[in-house]
């Protein structure tokens, strides 16, 4: 099954950056796409954002 959310451990993970930088990440997705707190942020717009190829970040997060 594959995922379309993105969580900090993952940005971490994909980044090898510190787990508060992923979450300052998270947070400034959410601030400009007007999220509300408990909305989630999809791959995609993870991927746009740091400006990376979203076919490569689904093969990390999906093996």
């Amino acid at each position: 099954m594959r995922r379309i959310c993105i969580y900090s451990k993952d940005i971490c993970w994909i980044t090898g950056r510190s787990e508060r930088y992923a979450r300052g990440v998270i947070r400034d997705i959410k601030l400009l796409k007007k999220k509300k707190k408990h909305q989630l942020v999809t791959i995609a717009e993870a991927c746009d954002y740091l400006g990376l190829p979203y076919d490569v970040v689904i093969d990390m997060l999906n093996n």
